[in-house]
Formats: C-alpha cells, structure tokens, sequence
C-alpha cells in the first residue's frame, strides 16, 4: 500500500491560529505600553507617571526601572507629550512589521505536494508510514518507530528537504517508520490514552517483524513509554524526545494547576465535538509566550523572499497550523490527570489499569532535554531521565521543534541519537 500524498493547498492560508486572538494581544500590549506613560502634565515626566501608575499592579522592578527611564527623560529636557509621541510611532511601527508578516506568509508559495510512502499497517485514522528508499535491505540497518504527538501533525519528522530527521536517517542507512495517527474520526473520538496505546500503538508493533527502536517526541514519547513497558518483547529501546514527566517539576505547577482548572469550563464543548478544537488547542499553547507568535512574523518581514530561513519558516507555520483535535477522553486525561494531578510522576497515570513506572524499564533509553524548551521545560524532562534506569541524558542546545526539525537539528540531535542507537540501542 501506498500512503495518499497532501496536494498542494490552493487555499489561502489560515494562521497563525487562531488569528483573532494573535492581533487582540497585539493589540493589547500596544494598549497596555500607552497606557503605562505619564500623561500631558505641566510637571516632571517622573512625577506624573509616580501619580498616574501608583494604582497599577506594577513590580517594585519594573517600577524603578520605569522610574530610571523617566528621570532620563526629564535630565534631557523632553516632554511626556514627546515621550508619547516616539512610543505611537514606534507602536505604529511594529504594527506594521506584523502586518507586513502576515501578509508575506500568506502569500508564499503554496506547500509543495509531499511525497508518498508504503504503509505498512492501517487502522481507523492510523497508519504506520514506512520512510526507508525503496530497495533497502531492512536487515542492513536499525530500525526506528517514531511515535508523534496526539495533538500536532507527523510530518513534523519529515518537515521538508535538509529539515527531515526520517529522510537523513534514512540517508545514513537506518529504516525510519513514522506512526502517522491521522485526524480524529468518529473512532478515535470516543479513544482514551488506553486506546491509542494499549490498542493502536501496541498493534503497530505487533505488524513488524521484529523488535524495534521506539523513539518518542513530546507527548508521543509518553506514549512510547507506556508501550515500552507493556511490550519489551517489541521494543530493543527506547528514546524520548522532549518528553515531559514532572508536570509540577520547578515553577511549572501554578500553570499546570490552571490549565487543569479550565476543564470545567472546556467540558460542553468536549461533550458537544467529543474533541478539544484545534483552536482551543493552540490558544492554550499560545499562553505559554503571548507575544511570541507577533514578535517571529515581524521578525519573518525582514528576511529575504525566497531565501531557505523564509522557506524554512513558511514550512514550520503551515505545520503549526495544520492541527488536529484532540479527542475528548484525551484531553480529560492530559488536563486532568497530567497536568492537575501530575499522574505520570506520581505514578499513578495508568494505562490498561497498570501504572506506568519507568523503573521497570530494563532496556537501553535514551532521554534528549531540549535547553531552550517553552512547551515541555528541561526540569520536566529531566524528571523522565532520573526516572528511568541508566538512561543516556542528552542536552540538547535547541528549542522543542527546533531540535527536531531546526537548522541546527542534525549536531543537536539526530547525529547524538543515531550514534546512540548504533552504539548501546
């Protein structure tokens, strides 16, 4: 069988999503900067803004160094008038730039078609992708069953040419596999983390011949996991990319605990959809850096149409926003349980009514930690490593989609991970 290639989209591009909620922050810090500023007042710049903002919620921090700039102001002679108008036009400026952003990736060239793979396995929405060149000796070289996130599209793993971990595994001479779960039908809506691993992933296993190098990437790799430990008769070992453990681990617990306090609210929608909406999804995500989505397409305008970082850039957005829903049993599981109760790291996340337990693992593993990872933080990650018995700890000098898919991501990690596999694995 052959997988059914995406056609090029003739549609005009949606994101970054959801749209809507980008440009009202942007819009709001814009608000919030003018806001901040002295206003029209005969008297020292300093002293108006100590009586305009004493109300404000302001660090005592962010205060003196408010309070620093201000004095600056009023030893140079200008106006708070003037101070206002540099700060519109620079406000105006960056509007601009966003704009200008959105506007150039909208109207990039359209995705070009990807290319077709046998499929080895097939169930509902799931297929099991295999990403060797045709004619290989699948006994030349390991092989490696990549297991993504329930939450974003595989083709991450594949994101384009030069930017492709499966195709330069491939190149090296190892059999990449790509567990492609698909978007959500009427199937998959009704599944918990119990039937995507206890049911599809341990059937795709069960579909080739012999064990395999299960690698995992951020949610995927709990799924692994989980896996893993359920059939160590299919899996040889086990790498983790990017795979949270501590949902609590450091500062994170106050978010964790927040997330997990909207699932009263997000339930009627779960109830009506049975999934969790892409731009639900992606709004929660957009909490962890609000500014971050405007701040990179201003920085998109500047760089050259046509050029590879354009390209690059272009390719990681319509992934981005190329989403999937998550079904409704998940997201109670992940929101309650992961991220309210930190069920993994209590060990009590069960999955077919057996808790999940790295220590039990008595294979090789081998644990990436992203340094610069916004969605899963190290500390999360590095639980996951002390967890799990001689497990190779990896730090990464990358972000989370930058370590798999980045300009950087053969030396910070596809090479460390092939040469572990080709070693220990």
């Amino acid at each position: 069988m052959s997988s059914a290639p995406s056609p090029p989209s003739s549609a005009p591009r949606r994101g970054p999503r959801p749209l809507p909620l980008h440009l009202l922050l942007a819009g709001w810090r814009a608000q919030l900067a003018l806001a901040m500023l002295p206003p029209r007042s005969s008297r020292s710049s300093c002293d108006a803004w100590q009586s305009w903002s004493g109300a404000w919620p302001v660090s005592a921090r962010t205060r003196r160094e408010a309070l620093r700039l201000l004095r600056d102001l009023d030893a140079s002679g200008s106006s708070a008038d003037e101070l206002r108008a540099a700060v519109a036009r620079r406000l105006l400026d960056l509007d601009s730039g966003l704009i200008g952003g959105l506007a150039a990736y909208r109207r990039h060239e359209p995705r070009p078609e990807r290319p077709e793979h046998p499929v080895l396995w097939q169930e509902g929405a799931s297929r099991l992708l295999d990403h060797a060149p045709p004619g290989q000796d699948q006994a030349a070289g390991p092989t490696l069953l990549f297991v993504p996130s329930l939450v974003n599209r595989a083709w991450v793993l594949d994101l384009m040419p030069g930017h492709s971990i499966l195709a330069w595994l491939a190149e090296q001479g190892a059999r990449p596999l790509l567990l492609d779960w698909g978007y959500p039908g009427a199937t998959e809506r009704g599944m918990d983390l119990t039937g995507f691993i206890a049911g599809r992933l341990e059937r795709a296993l069960a579909a080739l011949p012999g064990p395999v190098v299960l690698v995992g990437y951020c949610m995927g790799g709990l799924l692994a996991l989980a896996a893993a430990l359920r059939r160590p008769d299919r899996v040889r070992a086990l790498a983790l990319l990017a795979t949270p453990w501590d949902f609590h681990a450091g500062e994170q617990a106050g978010r964790a605990t927040s997330l997990a306090a909207l699932l009263p609210v997000l339930e009627p929608m779960l109830a009506t959809t049975g999934t969790l909406p892409v731009e639900v999804i992606q709004a929660l995500f957009a909490q962890l850096d609000p500014f971050g989505v405007a701040r990179k397409f201003r920085a998109f305008a500047r760089l050259k149409p046509g050029s590879a970082r354009a390209a690059h850039f272009v390719a990681l957005e319509d992934w981005l926003n190329d989403g999937v829903p998550l079904p409704a049993p998940v997201a109670r599981e992940c929101l309650g349980g992961w991220y309210g109760q930190n069920t993994p790291a209590r060990l009590q996340w069960r999955v077919a009514g057996e808790a999940v337990d790295p220590a039990r693992w008595q294979g090789p593993a081998f644990v990436a930690i992203p340094h610069r990872d916004r969605i899963v933080p190290p500390d999360s990650a590095r639980a996951l490593a002390e967890a799990l018995p001689g497990a190779v700890r990896h730090e990464a000098a990358a972000g989370h989609i930058g370590m798999v898919a980045g300009r950087t991501a053969e030396t910070a990690l596809w090479r460390p991970l092939l040469d572990w596999v080709r070693g220990p694995g």
